[in-house]
């Protein structure tokens, strides 16, 4: 695998986790494991900057917030940390400060680090009244109803001398003997058993129902200061806390001031002795310079501060019998394989199943049923297998195997060349896959079916009213009402109504709205909606941008869509192999059928006529030792693709290749779908070149070319309307702010991308400028 190729595959799978971990309360892989992704792509992004990107993760911090609560723009950036995990990661972190700072001396407070939920806490006048998530640093989840039934939050300061305006951040948490009780009284009276401490607070803190957080047991820390105005804090982050403490906030009492390297070290050892001991979970312990004057001198990097880091603890780890590798199947078909092993205890936990990642993983360990292995967990839902003690293996085990058909459906299982993971054939039409696809089709940002939830989508796909996504549109009253009766039989529930002799259909009449309502919808929502993997939000509005309708997209083969800007081959074949399936299209064509309409078709990109040549196609076939110069070369010595599949390597050679070239090509064009794929590809480019509009039609947009920053919080319309009008116009929509940023829309209570702004001196729109604009352009 090439260097760029690792870096996509390491960004796609952090973004991932920070999605699972941040947005969903859901972590499917350990903390070790994805420090361990940071770290490796941190370093092929300082070995290959030109390969760098500012949308990386590692220039983040968490993930964009779920779009449950309404959104809170961050004042003051609440940035991520740093890891450390070895002694001499620290040294090289003090070392830093001593050299930019020229101090001998340095003090550091040093804290625990709780695995809970980060939140900041807004006052004013002494008053709290605001409260949200940390987000993706710039922006976060309005909980402030939540927030307020945490009873050691103060609605209001104690004391004096609290800042006009004042933030706090800290962590809620839910403490380990809290944890415990209420899972044991969820267990006696069949309520839900939470995962860990971690996601209990996280999960209790994003109920819709603030009744629900009422009644989980969270608690809170404050840690920090974010914005400030009309008054001073003291000259020291332990002052600062000592402040928070007269205030009225809790603060941890493991909370203390240090000297230098040793005492920072000295630290992290009493307090991971202790880690077990303590009423709350931790994963390290964090480091920062004392000196707030010293904290400003020194400054942040992409998602950090300089004067901050955070000591991890090594994952906990703990040896048990693995009795057997089982496979799951994913919504997207992934068949991944976990291990089912005799419970024992790491973290605080008992553990009975580990994941194993990927067969290449089972490959490299060597796992086998009946060894001894060694489990870790690092605060994670799911531990993992990290070695197997080879000298406790039983006599004649077998080396695994993936099976090679599904073991929901009886599909089919593929892997892609150059990939790591398996994935059932059978598509959409795999029960395993359907109740996920069916849930992400309907979620909001796809089709937006509200009232949908997954507990309705397992009940119609369990009482065979759901195959696949397509019957959503052919259900009826009695369809849902009839699933509710049978769930409610199944689950041993009468309800109330029922009981009274009546039955409740409000819930079964506004569901049929709604999915009537969605019928209508754009090409970008129903490309999404359809699951394809690597296409997210911003690639499907891109492929609806460029190609213009899903009569031609559907039949496109994969390199045309490298032809879309940031579509590259990995993105082009997973869409191009999901389209190539019979069972997709023909679901494609249920959903038309039963009344889906999209209603902004339009023609072509103009600008997809720079690259439907021969010479581009070969490029983007990626065909070994074809490279730009040779594929000129081919484009010019042969008039079309029919002969240069009939052409001997001879004939290569003479239009200028070296023997190896022209052989590698013959070779890939004797393969039948290689060829087939080409020649499909040269007439989806003429069909293509066809729908094009003539030059005289070709109106550029008003924003084309331009990259607009939207931030703060804008009356009139949602930021994602008014970046969808934007887009319409041809701006491309950006997360940050550059020198390459062509304006910023700034609305009430915008922060750091409006001062990134001003210093840069780029141009700035107030919300009333973007709207005499969007009319004019109407």
């Amino acid at each position: 695998m090439d260097t760029a190729t690792r870096i996509a595959e390491l960004r796609l799978r952090i973004e991932d986790a920070n999605r699972r971990y941040h947005g969903l309360d859901a972590p499917h892989i350990t903390d070790a494991h994805y420090d361990a992704l940071v770290r490796e792509l941190e370093a092929l992004e300082r070995a290959h900057p030109e390969l760098a990107s500012t949308d990386s993760p590692t220039r983040k911090v968490g993930a964009a917030p779920s779009g449950r609560f309404a959104e809170v723009v961050h004042a003051v950036p609440m940035l991520s940390l740093g890891n450390a995990f070895e002694e001499g990661e620290v040294a090289d972190f003090v070392r830093r400060i001593r050299e930019r700072l020229d101090r001998d001396e340095l003090a550091f407070s040093a804290e625990p680090k709780l695995d809970g939920l980060a939140i900041s806490l807004r006052y004013e006048n002494g008053v709290f009244v605001q409260g949200a998530t940390r987000g993706d640093g710039a922006t976060g989840e309005n909980v402030t109803a939540n927030l307020r039934t945490i009873s050691v939050i103060p609605e209001t300061l104690e004391g004096e001398g609290w800042p006009k305006v004042l933030e706090v951040r800290g962590e809620v948490y839910m403490a380990r003997a809290d944890f415990e009780r209420w899972n044991e009284h969820a267990r006696l009276h069949g309520g839900k058993v939470l995962a860990n401490p971690r996601n209990g607070a996280a999960g209790s803190l994003r109920q819709i129902d603030s009744t629900l957080t009422a009644k989980r047991p969270l608690s809170f820390f404050a840690y920090g200061i974010g914005q400030v105005e009309g008054g001073t804090l003291p000259a020291t982050h332990s002052a600062t806390l000592a402040k928070l403490r007269d205030w009225g906030f809790p603060v941890s009492d493991l909370a203390t001031v240090v000297e230098g390297v040793d005492g920072l070290l000295d630290y992290y050892r009493r307090i991971g002795d202790a880690r077990d001991g303590l009423p709350f979970d931790i994963d390290g312990v964090v480091y920062k310079l004392d000196d707030i004057a010293g904290q400003r001198e020194m400054g942040f990097v992409s998602r950090a501060p300089r004067w901050a880091i955070a000591h991890k603890f090594p994952a906990q780890e703990q040896a048990t019998v693995l009795e057997s590798i089982e496979v799951n199947v994913g919504r997207t078909g992934a068949v991944t394989p976990w291990a089912l092993m005799q419970p024992v205890q790491v973290g605080g936990v008992t553990v009975t199943r580990a994941t194993l990642h990927n067969a290449d993983h089972v490959a490299r360990l060597d796992v086998r049923n009946g060894d001894t292995v060694i489990v870790r967990r690092a605060g994670d839902v799911i531990p993992e297998v990290v070695q197997v003690v080879l000298g406790q293996r039983p006599p004649g085990t077998q080396p695994w195997s993936m099976p090679t058909v599904c073991p929901v459906c009886g599909s089919e299982v593929v892997r892609e060349e150059g990939a790591a993971v398996w994935r059932c054939s059978g598509e959409l039409s795999c029960p395993a896959q359907r109740v996920q696809a069916v849930f992400h089709f309907a979620s909001r940002r796809a089709m937006d079916i509200d009232g949908l939830g997954e507990r309705y989508i397992e009940s119609l796909a369990e009482f065979g009213q759901l195959q696949d996504v397509s019957d959503l549109y052919r259900l009826t009253l009695d369809d849902l009402l009839a699933m509710k009766r049978d769930a409610d039989q199944r689950d041993g529930v009468t309800p109330d109504t029922v009981k009274a002799g009546k039955i409740a259909t409000k819930w079964a009449d506004n569901l049929i709205a709604a999915i009537d309502r969605s019928r209508d919808t754009t090409l970008a929502r129903f490309l999404y909606a359809l699951g394809i993997e690597h296409v997210g939000e911003s690639t499907a509005k891109a492929l609806a941008q460029w190609f213009g309708d899903l009569v031609l997209i559907r039949r496109l083969p994969w390199p045309l869509f490298k032809r879309v800007p940031d579509i590259g081959g990995e993105v082009a074949r997973a869409i191009g192999h999901f389209l190539d399936q019979p069972g997709n299209q023909q679901v494609i064509d249920r959903l038309l059928e039963r009344g889906v309409r999209i209603g902004d078709a339009h023609a072509p990109n103009p600008k997809l006529g720079e690259g439907l040549d021969l010479a581009t196609l070969l490029v983007d076939l990626e065909i070994p030792k074809v490279t730009p110069v040779r594929a000129a070369q081919l484009a010019t010595a042969f008039a079309d693709v029919e002969a240069l599949i009939d052409a001997p390597a001879y004939s290569m050679v003479a239009a200028g290749l070296p023997n190896d070239s022209a052989n590698a090509l013959v070779a890939w064009l004797e393969v039948e779908a290689n060829a087939g794929l080409l020649l499909r590809s040269a007439q989806a480019m003429a069909t293509l070149r066809g729908l094009l509009p003539e030059r005289s039609e070709q109106v550029a947009g008003p924003l084309d070319g331009k990259t607009v920053v939207l931030t703060g919080t804008l009356v009139a319309m949602g930021r994602d309307e008014a970046k969808e009008k934007l887009e319409a116009l041809g701006a491309k929509t950006a997360g940050s702010v550059s020198k390459k940023t062509s304006f910023v829309v700034a609305g009430t209570e915008a922060g750091s991308k409006l001062a990134k702004a001003e210093e840069l001196g780029i141009e700035v729109w107030d919300e009333a400028a973007l709207l005499a604009f969007l009319a004019r352009h109407a």
